[in-house]
């Protein structure tokens, strides 16, 4: 189950130019993005740990989106 809401994703499918959104695809759009957002997290808390820090800059989720 995703941790996301949903109706922010059917929100985002819209803007994308989705007329309508089932809620299934709403609810498996919430559980990829989440999925996304973990890794590029995962890869945030790595790059603070190797800076010796314990808090996750801006700079760190930049270079993770770059890589």
């Amino acid at each position: 189950m995703a941790e996301l809401p949903v109706a922010p994703c059917v929100r985002i499918l819209k803007k994308a130019g989705a007329q309508r959104v089932s809620e299934a695809a709403g609810k498996y759009f919430a559980e990829a993005l989440e999925e996304i957002a973990l890794e590029i997290a995962k890869k945030s808390v790595d790059l603070a740990k190797h800076a010796k820090r314990k808090t996750v800059k801006v700079e760190d989720v930049k270079t993770a989106l770059r890589g």
